[in-house]
């Protein structure tokens, strides 16, 4: 029976990136079951994970062979013709081979391959143990970490994250006899540096989580973020919720060991800023938790989280609520003079600010959406007006101190300042609140999985701040290249896509992209030449960002739609979701084959094709079956294509699978009378036009 034994390994290190922190140590984790597995060296990975704090980096594997298995090992040596002479004795080459392997040559054996019968050597030796692979595999795992830039310290050569003071690697009960980094294994551990700054001894590589909790080290992560969260909801209990956002609290996580929440609140004063740089002075710049009230809005407290159990932590609160007093009060000095000069009023600065080198200033940007969003608003069942004016102040707050100093807030800031600027004043209140809240949403979706523009002024915004974009970007020579994409075009492409799609739009793409390379027109380059974007290039650009949005969907599926080219998004959409339910009949294989090979059929016939087709020329039975039910299928789709019905299209089009198989089983189409052959062609052309109508099914055939 093989022997297991847990596997703790620990590197003890000075404080390491938070933002790196769990990449570095899933990394290293990676690497040393990557080392163990290359050698054969059986784990058991039920319970396996990697562990980490600021200042150490763990891998716990709960059982690991002790030894590898029997090594076989076979090595080719010359061919016969070439390894013995005339009469049958070794020639030098075999000599050689065999001294090299350590044995006599007759205790070679042979094998045979595609060039004929060779010599060769087989041996099995008894596996190593896994103490002794140890300091290998630690090596390879630390060499493939993803470290771009190591420190070195002392006088040493090589180089890491950060300086290593320990090195703890136990196989059940025994220190293993290795050194990494410089450092000699052994079994001391290290507590909090504050509260337990003293060694700490591992009795073995089970007991090693519960020996650092009691030296105040919570080493799983998953404890430590579990126990963070019950810290704040605690000091939050009864005066509203925390909001927990997820990316502070890993940031929280990989700078905390032992965490401990302070409530915390600031002066009600501050609350007339934007909750918005509020919430991120407190969550970007300090880690800090906000709290709302139960409506969502927020309230004068917070939550700051501790790497100490102070014994007196009204000291701790004062300097959490100290460090953030000086950043709320320039946030609401900038607010406050930004008020006093109005929204419409900043705009007169954005002609003065260049939007790129090629395209011109942001008043040209801004002039350019406005009247892309003036095109497309009628077609979203918005006031053509209303949406010329919120994108004409869309931009105006990129020239306020507050976004100057919270470039996250664009758009944020131009929602407050919209619903208190007197040039606004004139519009009814539901008018005034859908601009101020438009220019707010444009900028939706923000990130991957944020939502779309929620309202109607918002999407016409969304959409025409994309295309200009879009068609600017291409003009202008900025198209993505490998992992660059400067002008985030990638991300404009699909956050277009997805408001089309999300929204309900039905819009002609095509038309669109025109609408913006026209706004954009012709862009000179270094040379002087000038050139507009392609509205298929385009197109494609579009599309492929879609097949990602689309990553679920087989890719054939994607491929038959994408190649009919619907003029709008929403119509791909539709088709897309019909060609996932026909996929499923059990017709749908037998009739996408069929329609490929009528397609091969249609391709290899010179000229035009035929498209008269007289019932009178039928020959055969099964062919006059197929035109009937191909002219029954087309009368009853037609309706069902004009109301876009394409689910009910493909199930009507399944139902011609008994008669296309028939007809393809005992009629010969390419016949030597040329009226039959063409009259069946375009019976065959008709049922691939039907066939193909709402998507390329011939994709669906393997």
């Amino acid at each position: 029976m093989m022997n297991m034994q847990p596997l703790l390994i620990e590197l003890g290190t000075e404080e390491l990136p938070v933002k790196a922190l769990s990449g570095l140590a899933q990394a290293f984790f990676d690497g040393v079951l990557a080392g163990l597995d290359k050698r054969g060296i059986a784990v058991e990975r039920d319970g396996a994970r990697p562990l980490y704090t600021p200042r150490r980096l763990g891998v716990l594997l709960p059982r690991v062979a002790t030894m590898q298995p029997e090594q076989s090992s076979e090595v080719l040596g010359p061919y016969v013709n070439i390894a013995l002479d005339a009469n049958g004795e070794p020639t030098r080459a075999l000599q050689g081979f065999a001294q090299k392997a350590g044995v006599e040559w007759t205790a070679l054996e042979k094998t045979t391959d595609g060039k004929g019968e060779r010599f060769v050597h087989r041996a099995v030796k008894p596996g190593a143990g896994t103490a002794s692979l140890l300091g290998e595999v630690l090596a390879e795992a630390v060499a493939a970490m993803p470290i771009p830039k190591p420190m070195r310290w002392g006088a040493r050569e090589y180089g890491f994250a950060r300086p290593v003071h320990w090195l703890v690697v136990l196989l059940g009960k025994d220190v293993v006899d290795v050194q990494l980094l410089g450092v000699k294994a052994d079994r001391m551990s290290r507590g909090h540096r504050f509260m337990h700054d003293k060694p700490v001894w591992i009795q073995d590589a089970d007991a090693y989580i519960d020996a650092l909790r009691a030296a105040c080290v919570l080493v799983d992560p998953d404890e430590r973020r579990t126990r963070i969260t019950a810290e704040v909801e605690t000091a939050v209990a009864g005066n509203g919720r925390a909001h927990i956002d997820a990316g502070v609290l890993e940031e929280v996580n990989g700078l905390t060991e032992w965490p401990r929440a302070i409530a915390c609140s600031f002066e009600p004063q501050f609350l007339a800023v934007p909750q918005e740089a509020l919430i991120a002075t407190m969550q970007d710049n300090q880690k800090f938790f906000p709290v709302l009230s139960a409506e969502g809005r927020l309230t004068e407290r917070f939550v700051g989280i501790a790497n100490i159990e102070s014994k007196d932590p009204a000291e701790v609160r004062k300097g959490y609520e100290r460090v953030i007093r000086p950043r709320f009060a320039d946030a609401k000095f900038f607010f406050v003079e930004d008020m006093k000069q109005g929204l419409a009023a900043m705009g007169a600065g954005l002609a003065s600010v260049t939007y790129q080198a090629r395209l011109g200033t942001v008043a040209d940007k801004v002039a350019r959406v406005a009247k892309l969003a003036q095109a497309i608003a009628p077609q979203a069942g918005v006031d053509p007006a209303l949406a010329h004016q919120a994108a004409m102040l869309g931009k105006n707050d990129l020239q306020s101190r507050l976004v100057n100093e919270f470039p996250e807030l664009q758009g944020i800031a131009g929602r407050y300042y919209a619903m208190a600027d007197d040039a606004l004043q004139g519009l009814a209140y539901d008018a005034r609140t859908g601009v101020a809240a438009a220019i707010d949403e444009a900028y939706m979706p923000r990130f991957a999985g944020d939502a779309i523009a929620p309202s109607a002024l918002g999407r016409v915004l969304a959409i025409a701040e994309r295309l200009d974009t879009l068609a600017g970007g291409f003009a202008a020579g900025l198209k993505p290249t490998g992992n660059k994409d400067a002008f985030a075009l990638r991300r404009n492409a699909l956050g277009l896509a997805r408001t089309i799609v999300e929204s309900g739009l039905d819009l002609d793409l095509d038309a669109l992209l025109a609408q913006a390379r026209d706004g954009v027109g012709e862009v000179k380059n270094d040379k002087g030449v000038g050139a507009a974007a392609d509205v298929g290039e385009l197109r494609e650009f579009v599309l492929d960002r879609l097949r990602g949005y689309y990553a679920d969907v087989p890719p054939q599926q994607f491929t038959a739609v994408a190649e009919l080219r619907p003029a709008s998004l929403l119509d791909f959409d539709h088709r897309l979701k019909a060609i996932g339910e026909f996929a499923k009949l059990p017709e749908a294989p037998a009739l996408a084959a069929a329609n490929k090979r009528i397609r091969n059929i249609l391709r290899k016939v010179e000229g035009a094709l035929p498209t008269a087709i007289d019932p009178a020329r039928f020959s055969e039975d099964a062919e006059r079956a197929l035109g009937q039910a191909v002219d029954a299928a087309v009368a009853d789709t037609d309706p069902l294509l004009a109301r876009r019905d394409y689910v009910a299209v493909l199930a009507r089009l399944a139902a011609l699978r008994p008669q296309v198989d028939a007809f393809f089983d005992g009629v010969m189409v390419n016949v030597d009378d040329a009226a039959v052959r063409d009259n069946r062609l375009a019976l065959l052309k008709r049922l691939s036009d039907r066939l193909g109508s709402v998507a390329a099914i011939e994709h669906l055939s393997l």
